[in-house]
């Protein structure tokens, strides 16, 4: 058996032999490398016949079994032209790829900017079958949008927080803040314009440049500085009150006690009642109410939060954008924006929150849900629901009308200006073909880019509208203590009369069927 090679081909040459001991593969690779064909690319088919026709004794044939293959490469670049790619067969008993002819081939292929030397001079040497990157780019940094530092601590916030399950955290209001005339109340840090980058043709990658936003139209007892217009301050001494994107002053008034002497109170601003509201008597403040006393069938309104140190008693009726907050409530109808909380009893009431109510957060034991009804888009909480001797407790969860209203309203929005784009955008393909003898064509480009912005805006509202009707689906009822008395319970549309008794645990809608879970984690279907 003799090797030979023949223009790069690998050859053996069986003659005939008095005594042929049995050939084995490993016998024959070890034959392969001691004639200096180790390295080169087997023809693994042929081997195998090979072995079986010198072990079936045949002689007098030729057979090709490998090749000798020089080292190749094949060069691609990302659609984006920020990499380049080697994909780098090895070299087989032939002359591996050099790391000169790499570089050649990125140079004659306009590849001259972010060459990985090291990357390519190992990848040669290590002659191997390999894919790497050869050359990358220096990607844009993009511009940072404008953003606005607040530069007073205690500021009222009135646009409600949410955590990871849709709820928002009542926080009480405390002492009024105040700021004076003249104060620096947020400071607005421009945009800026990012840092270039080079794809590996050495073109420039231009930098998207950040975001100017000014401060929030409509701010009240506030301004721009004329001579800093990025510096906002008051204008007036009063209450800061974060409005997104700047501070509004509210002025605050005070009164002891509103009642016939004081008269109705109707206050641009903040009203902090350091007593009583009687009977009938009425209090509209855009900002905040913050009542020490009780609240005793008066009519509350206030554009912010209301806070009652006291209770909310005998037909009151108060109304808030933000949260409200009450040691008790009886025979009250209370409405809030956002949160309900009530520190002792609510009995006999009418609630309402936009994302929840919660009771007894003073009184974990005694705390108390009775009578009435209670309405909530995510959560209502109490100790205990019912009086074994009342009225039926109405509890109902999972519904957002509100919400649901803005999110249908965007979707008009949206669908009216993309419909504004495609005509738009159909009248300037037809002016760029037809021509544009009007003068018409910038104009309509203009309008056309407005519609696209103008719905494209709208998708961060409608996204977090979306988020917000997503969290409903993890609406709950959460039971401290205990149900006792008639209770009504719904998620939706999906409702339950429970006429028995139940310990703790928490009410929760799954697979539209409403259970309970104890505070182990059991489940037990109700309905």
């Amino acid at each position: 058996m003799v090797f030979f090679e023949d223009a790069g081909k690998v050859l053996v040459r069986v003659e005939a032999a008095a005594e042929r001991p049995p050939l084995v593969a490993d016998r024959l690779h070890e034959l392969l490398v001691e004639a200096g064909y180790g390295d080169c690319l087997p023809n693994d088919a042929a081997l195998t016949a090979l072995l079986i026709r010198c072990n079936a004794q045949e002689s007098g044939f030729e057979l090709q079994v490998g090749e000798r293959r020089d080292g190749a490469f094949e060069l691609t670049v990302d659609d984006d032209a920020m990499h380049a790619w080697v994909t780098l067969a090895a070299a087989r008993g032939g002359r591996p790829v050099a790391s000169e002819n790499v570089f050649m081939a990125l140079g004659e292929a306009g590849l001259l900017y972010g060459i990985d030397e090291a990357a390519v001079r190992a990848a040669c040497a290590a002659n191997a079958d390999t894919r790497f990157c050869a050359a990358r780019g220096l990607p844009a940094e993009d511009g940072e949008n404008a953003r606005f530092e607040l530069l007073v601590d205690d500021t009222r916030d009135r646009v409600p927080r949410m955590n990871e399950s849709g709820l928002i955290d009542f926080r009480e209001l405390g002492a009024i803040p105040v700021v004076e005339a003249g104060q620096a109340l947020m400071r607005r840090v421009p945009p800026t314009r990012g840092v270039d980058g080079h794809n590996v043709r050495g073109e420039l990658v231009p930098a998207q440049p950040g975001r100017a936003e000014p401060f929030v139209d409509g701010l009240i007892g506030a301004a721009a500085d004329p001579g800093e217009p990025n510096l906002l301050v008051a204008l007036v001494n009063g209450q800061p009150v974060r409005c997104g994107n700047g501070v509004s002053v509210e002025q605050v008034v005070r009164f002891g006690n509103v009642n016939l002497a004081s008269g109705n109170i109707s206050f641009d601003g903040t009203v902090h009642v350091e007593g009583e509201i009687a009977p009938g008597m009425k209090v509209h403040a855009t900002g905040d109410i913050i009542v020490s006393g009780v609240v005793d069938g008066a009519d509350l309104d206030a554009g912010g939060d209301i806070q009652i140190g006291g209770g909310v008693i005998a037909q009151a009726k108060v109304r808030a954008a933000g949260s409200v907050s009450a040691r008790f409530a009886e025979n009250a109808q209370i409405y809030a924006g956002s949160t309900i909380s009530i520190g002792d009893m609510a009995l006999q009431c009418d609630l309402q929150a936009i994302n929840s109510i919660v009771v007894g957060n003073n009184s974990p034991q005694r705390g108390r849900l009775a009578g009435g009804s209670a309405r909530a888009m995510m959560l209502v909480g109490a100790p205990v629901y019912g009086l074994a001797t009342g009225g039926v407790t109405s509890v109902l969860v999972g519904v957002n009308p509100v919400l649901e209203a803005q999110y249908q309203e965007i979707l008009q929005r949206i669908e009216k200006l993309r419909g504004e784009e495609d005509s738009l955008q159909k009248l300037v393909q037809h002016l760029t073909k037809a021509g544009d003898k009007g003068g018409m064509l910038e104009r309509a480009k203009a309008s056309w880019q407005r519609a696209v912005q103008g719905w494209a805006q709208l998708l961060p509202e409608k996204d977090e509208l979306e988020k917000q009707l997503a969290f409903i689906q993890g609406a709950k009822i959460k039971v401290g203590v205990g149900v006792s008395g008639a209770v009504d319970v719904a998620f939706g549309k999906k409702s339950l009369r429970l006429r028995r008794a139940c310990d703790a645990g928490e009410f929760v809608l799954c697979d539209g069927r409403i259970v309970f879970v104890d505070p182990s984690g059991e489940a037990q279907e109700l309905g």
